[in-house]
């Protein structure tokens, strides 16, 4: 059953707490306060965040980065008069920084959207099977995975015996945090063993990788170090414990999902939709593999398996056409111009690898049409709702024969299905997909990954010091389902 939040979790120690989630598209450093011994959630700064080409490399701009994260921790200072007690920080998986001896960035990282992977994969393939790391990791073969990454380093000739990091946890070293690898962000990167959950050796020495350069792996929940540098000369952050939470921000997402029991699923749904549950140990058949589920980590030293569905990319695409011809349309407008046209003929494969590729949408939604046998839809941005009640209609039905497969290999009976992420406010699909599935869906916090972030945190802090069991998973959820519904009153009020 969905938890009812337990309105007694109030932490002994009252000073704030910070999340940051870093993204592809933006950064966020939020703020949580006790105020009359109830948790508000603040959202202080947000930045801008792209990738740029370097010297024919497309790579993160790190000094900016930097640079906009301090700034929002600053003002988490200037507001949080009663003190800091901890910081963490969760991110997009996969991408990592080189560091020197010092622990400092020899060069900006590279973005997953590099093409210089391609070669790699191909390359490493021939070294290592796909189908050798499916069965070593469990993990969906991705050539964005750091894997891919690492092995173009080597291919490129790239200085060699530097420590790498992923970015969350680079971000609280250069706080003062021991440069670790957090698990559930460790998983994503193609090189930790499925069943033991530690570096792979044969993954390692397949790709020339040094296994001396690899973090420390720790599970989510870790104290990393205390804040140090210029930071720490702030009175907020004197004595400020820094934290690897679900360092992965999907691990984070579901984590802040409240709910208990074994009969709920969820979807984290944004530009993708992950479609899956959370299992107490990995599903690597040959079935799951030839369905490209994944099993990547999660809290408590459990398994997030799910898989890959196109998800609001497909109306942001459409969206940027119309808006290039002079018609701008948000999606809150799609979304209920959408409810009242007549439900479509015929459905859309919405995993269909050309409906991936950027630009030209509409045209791209109406190839596929034609392939099909129906009718193409009028492509002008005045029609622009048939395409939306098509592509909604279409993710419903695809979220339930995903679903179908999750509940067969996991020997779930699924009843509840949770949504969280920025699509989980769209009413519309809610209701289609609870048409398509059979199961009661429940919206979750747009922001999950944050609440996920600052459930692991009060879990630590708050007594459960051994963050790799079923306890401390169960602690974060209860801090979850009360952070949740302070969200949910908030909004209300």
């Amino acid at each position: 059953m969905r938890r009812t939040p337990d309105m007694a979790l109030v932490p002994q120690d009252k000073r704030a707490s910070i999340a940051v989630d870093l993204g592809a598209e933006s950064c966020r450093v939020s703020l949580l306060r006790w105020v009359a011994g109830k948790p508000t959630i603040t959202l202080v700064h947000r930045f801008a965040n792209a990738p740029r080409e370097v010297n024919g490399g497309l790579r993160w701009d790190l000094g900016m980065i930097e640079a906009g994260l301090n700034h929002g921790l600053r003002r988490c200072a200037a507001v949080a008069n009663e003190g800091v007690r901890s910081i963490a920080v969760d991110g997009w998986a996969v991408d990592y920084v080189r560091v020197d001896a010092e622990g400092i960035a020899i060069a900006d990282p590279f973005c997953y959207r590099d093409e210089r992977t391609i070669k790699a994969e191909r390359s490493l393939h021939r070294r290592i099977s796909p189908e050798k790391l499916r069965e070593l990791t469990g993990v969906q073969l991705l050539r964005i995975n750091t894997l891919y990454q690492l092995y173009a380093d080597t291919l490129q000739g790239l200085p060699e015996g530097n420590q790498w990091l992923n970015l969350p946890e680079y971000v609280l070293s250069r706080w003062g945090g021991a440069r670790v690898a957090e698990r559930t962000n460790a998983t994503h990167t193609q090189m930790v063993e499925l069943n033991d959950r530690e570096w792979c050796r044969e993954i390692f020495r397949a790709a020339q990788l040094d296994l001396a350069c690899a973090p420390k792996l720790v599970p989510p929940g870790t104290e990393v170090g205390r804040i140090s540098g210029a930071l720490a000369d702030l009175p907020a952050f004197r004595d400020t414990v820094l934290i690897a939470p679900a360092c992965h921000d999907t691990a984070s997402a579901i984590a802040g999902i409240p709910a208990t029991g074994n009969d709920w699923a969820y979807i984290s749904s944004g530009t993708w939709s992950l479609v899956g549950t959370v299992l107490e140990q990995p599903r690597n058949g040959r079935a799951a593999a030839e369905e490209n589920f994944t099993n990547l980590g999660a809290v408590g030293d459990r398994v997030c398996f799910h898989k890959n569905v196109n998800g609001m990319w497909l109306i942001r695409q459409c969206v940027d056409r119309w808006a290039a011809d002079g018609q701008a349309w948000t999606v809150p407008e799609l979304v209920a111009a959408a409810e009242k046209v007549p439900k479509p003929q015929g459905l859309l494969e919405v995993d269909d690898p050309e409906l991936l590729l950027a630009g030209r949408m509409p045209q791209r939604i109406n190839a596929q049409r034609i392939r099909k046998g129906f009718v193409a839809l009028d492509e002008s941005a005045e029609n622009a709702p048939e395409f939306a009640s098509l592509i909604f209609h279409s993710l419903a039905v695809r979220y339930a024969k995903v679903l179908d497969r999750v509940g067969f290999h996991s020997g779930k009976q699924l009843k509840r299905l949770f949504v969280v992420g920025g699509a989980s406010q769209n009413d519309f699909l809610n209701r289609l997909t609870h048409e398509a599935t059979g199961l009661e869906v429940f919206r979750g916090a747009a922001e999950s990954s944050t609440v996920g972030n600052f459930a692991v945190q009060l879990a630590v802090l708050e007594g459960s010091r051994d963050a790799a069991t079923g306890a401390y998973a169960e602690r974060v959820s209860r801090w979850a389902g009360l952070l949740v519904a302070a969200l949910d009153q908030t909004a209300k009020n």
